[in-house]
């Protein structure tokens, strides 16, 4: 398996490093035979190539298997390409996957859950996903601005659909959420094909659930949900919020996928604070890479990319629970030994 690694800015560089240690131990440990190069983008491309990002890097990424892109800093260089737009918008990254669960051994403000957010990644409130050329966001007068939302059958069809097989292999149960009281148009179109697909997939249930309520029964009782699809905005602002409900956005994974192309994406940004000083938790990243490795291995058939990427998170899990992290969930160990420990574990793992 071919895999492009872009670290990006801030942190990026530190958890991009220790992902890198993680894979290549799954890799030794499962015999996936993984190719990883490495490569730059955001200030780092700015810096040497006098781009964010480079026309010739769309093609190497195509070419690839999976690629994983660390955060990056897009306010930080205005007017410059924005590195995780524009992948998603070039790839047609339509379905971001977002799981969010509890550990043993970690305080949750909500109890024990493990869910998933599926969030449709093209299109909705997105200023820069919404037109061929420029952006959705017009200035009337100055002082009035107008956004566009653009909602497609297409959109909301594969989304939904993404969202009802994913159910299928968990607990069979798939909550909408929308705005279909207000958006009356828009949300009622993307209800309109859950249902529609939910007809494909008997054995899974359907319920659907209101944004502002869902906010609430979310932080109430997680437990009660399985997978959750919604639109864009929506699925962005949940699923930081399922995270932080794990325990912390440093345990969120996301993978943003295509039919044909998948990308590993932490769900946190650069945290330019703490950059450069080796305390930045990298098992979000870590979990997004697993989640391609997941990926990967559904789509060409090949289980032991699935057996690795449960490794990866079963490894987590037993970090967790010993305390072999980084300060922010409990642990006393640096980003670089975080890695490490993980990938030493890895390296000797047994199904058992």
């Amino acid at each position: 398996m071919r895999l492009i690694a872009l670290a990006g800015d801030g942190i990026g560089p530190e958890i991009t490093a220790a992902t890198l240690a993680v894979l290549r131990a799954v890799s030794e440990r499962f015999g996936l035979d993984l190719h990883i190069v490495e490569d730059v983008v955001g200030h780092e491309s700015l810096r040497r190539h006098g781009t964010t990002v480079r026309p010739e890097l769309l093609d190497a990424v195509r070419k690839a298997e999976g690629f994983i892109l660390g955060p990056t800093a897009a306010f930080e260089y205005p007017g410059e390409i924005n590195p995780s737009m524009f992948f998603r918008k070039s790839l047609d990254l339509y379905a971001n996957i977002r799981p969010a669960r509890t550990y043993p051994g970690l305080k949750s403000v909500a109890g024990a859950f493990d869910l998933v957010v599926v969030r449709e990644n093209t299109e909705g409130f997105y200023a820069d996903r919404n037109v061929e050329s420029g952006g959705s966001e017009m200035l009337i007068t100055p002082d009035v601005v107008v956004s566009l939302r653009r909602i497609t059958r297409q959109c909301c069809e594969r989304i939904a659909r993404s969202a009802f097989e994913l159910a299928q292999r968990r607990n069979k149960k798939v909550t909408a959420v929308h705005k279909a009281n207000v958006l009356k148009r828009g949300d009622g179109l993307f209800l309109e094909e859950c249902r529609k697909v939910a007809k494909d997939f008997p054995g899974v249930a359907l319920d659907e659930i209101i944004v502002d309520a869902m906010m609430a029964h979310v932080v109430r009782d997680p437990a009660r949900f399985d997978v959750i699809v919604t639109t864009n905005m929506f699925g962005d602002i949940l699923s930081d919020l399922t995270a932080e409900l794990s325990g912390s956005l440093g345990l969120g994974g996301s993978l943003n996928a295509s039919d044909r192309h998948a990308m590993a994406q932490t769900a946190h940004g650069t945290a330019p604070d703490i950059a450069g000083k080796n305390v930045a938790n990298p098992f979000s990243l870590i979990l997004s890479a697993a989640l391609l490795l997941d990926w990967h291995g559904r789509r060409k058939g090949e289980a032991k990319f699935a057996a690795a990427a449960g490794a990866i998170e079963k490894g987590i899990e037993a970090a967790v629970a010993a305390k072999e992290t980084t300060g922010d969930i409990g642990g006393k160990l640096g980003t670089r030994e975080t890695g490490e420990v993980l990938a030493a574990r890895l390296k000797e793992w047994t199904a058992a």
